[in-house]
């Protein structure tokens, strides 16, 4: 029964009561306590405690209704919190939402114990932002950038990591950026912006940007790849020698360097390159080697071969012995 009714319900009691009383009993009554004496109508007596009942009654009703509404309110905006709760838990954000009822506290508290992920399959709720949300995250795992405003990601996240990604493929001009302020990047983020410079911009460009970027192996063969085809605004010997010693090459991948610049550079400035590289590191001294034999200087080997021992530089040794002989093979033609 709602307080209206009630309130309706017993007034209407009352007045019935009271006219039945005053009907019957017309008269009044007087109640004597010591000196003291109250003379009442007799339907004042009976309607005294039935008015104190009701006003306790509705004070009583009233107390407990607001508790149940301060409760409820509690839930209603509990299920808000829970669904901010979801939201966060899905964009990788730490949450610290506070609750009013145990029950979302409790749920809260297990929820943020899983890693919630987002399927393939369709979603749907009746909350709208969920569901921009869910659509979202989406948008960014198939490759696409949404803008980090309306998400507010975690920059430290995977899910940022890869909406940023998303945003370097789709605008290259952003790679540029990032190499510019790579300090503000992680490592991953900046091997990827300059892979993606690397592909998509010319060789002019890669070398405003790519000593801003620690080189590794793999990234630096890339960028020599680059730079063969692109020999007239390519790097400089002093630039691929500083490179190349940064990373410590080994002997083996000097000489996959000289393999690959033989055919692009000129036998003056490809002698010149492993010369300056060769009485810098021990290490490319075999690749040094590899590009006299590639440019016929014969004379040259020997001379230097004097200054090892015999059992030294042995498939540079088979070389000579063969052409000596009249055979003519090249080093790719032997295990060096």
């Amino acid at each position: 029964m709602g307080l209206k009714i009630y309130i309706g319900f017993s007034l209407l009691f009352m007045i019935v009561i009271g006219v039945l009383v005053f009907a019957i009993v017309p008269g009044t009554y007087e109640l004597k306590i010591y000196d003291l004496s109250l003379n009442l109508s007799i339907v004042v007596w009976v309607l005294a405690p039935i008015v104190l009942l009701f006003i306790f009654t509705v004070l009583h009703l009233m107390f407990y209704g607001s508790l149940n509404y301060c409760k409820n309110r509690g839930f209603i905006k509990d299920e808000v919190t829970v669904i901010e709760t979801l939201k966060n838990i899905l964009l990788q954000k730490n949450d610290k939402r506070k609750f009013k009822t145990s029950g979302y506290k409790n749920l809260s508290s297990i929820l943020n114990q899983f890693k919630i992920d987002v399927q393939d399959s369709a979603f749907t709720s009746s909350d709208e932002g969920l569901n921009l949300v869910v659509s979202q995250i989406k948008d960014i795992k198939a490759g696409k950038y949404v803008n980090e405003k309306s998400l507010k990601l975690n920059l430290d996240s995977d899910l940022a990591k890869q909406n940023l990604i998303n945003k370097m493929s789709e605008q290259v001009d952003y790679s540029l950026d990032v190499l510019k302020k790579s300090d503000q990047f992680s490592s991953d983020i900046v091997r990827i912006a300059f892979l993606n410079v690397l592909e998509n911009k010319t060789m002019t460009t890669v070398k405003k940007v790519y000593n801003n970027v620690k080189l590794d192996k793999e990234m630096a063969l890339k960028l020599f790849i680059k730079d063969i085809d692109n020999t007239e605004f390519g790097l400089s010997k002093e630039e691929i020698l500083k490179i190349t010693k940064s990373l410590n090459y080994t002997s083996e991948e000097y000489l996959t360097l000289a393999k690959l610049y033989k055919e692009a550079l000129s036998p003056d400035k490809l002698l010149e390159l492993f010369e300056s590289i060769s009485e810098d590191n021990d290490e490319a001294t075999t690749a040094y080697f590899y590009v006299l034999c590639e440019l016929e200087m014969i004379d040259k080997i020997r001379d230097i071969l004097t200054g090892y021992n015999e059992n030294e530089m042995l498939p540079f040794r088979a070389i000579l012995d063969l052409k000596d002989a009249g055979k003519h093979y090249s080093l790719d033609d032997i295990s060096i």
